[in-house]
């Protein structure tokens, strides 16, 4: 096994981690709209979110970064059509990412401001972004 092979298992390894907290965060999101501000459902949902962001998706972001980084570098694919079309895919889930954080401060001082239906409608977001991600990496359309 190569360094490539190993770089690119553990870019595909981060990924997932990552998309499982995009996908999850805004779902307990819906969840926490439910209950009252400062309750012990509120306080659980908060520490539920502070880990999830904290201890997954943030490292888990970081190294897809990281990998994804060496993978640009060693694979030369910067030229690609399909490369910068998936290459703004993940800034936008990045930036996604950046919302959610803002969105659980939110949570935090019990000051959201968001519906449930705005978090339903935000979970497909990064949905919809991994779905050309997969489609730019696996077809190459261009």
């Amino acid at each position: 096994m190569d360094s490539y092979s190993i770089i690119k298992s553990l870019h595909v390894i981060s990924v997932i981690a990552w998309m499982a907290g995009l996908l999850y965060l805004p779902r307990l999101y819906v969840y926490h709209c439910e209950v009252a501000p400062s309750s012990e459902a509120s306080e659980k949902f908060k520490v539920m979110e502070r880990r999830l962001l904290r201890a997954i998706m943030n490292p888990a972001m970081i190294a897809t970064w990281i990998f994804g980084g060496y993978l640009i570098h060693a694979a030369g694919v910067m030229t690609e059509g399909w490369f910068h079309v998936k290459l703004l895919c993940v800034v936008l889930m990045t930036i996604a990412h950046m919302m959610m954080a803002r969105y659980r401060r939110a949570f935090e001082a019990d000051a959201n401001t968001k519906s449930q239906k705005f978090y339903r409608v935000f979970n497909e977001v990064p949905t919809i972004l991994m779905i050309i991600v997969v489609f730019m990496v696996i077809a190459r359309p261009f």
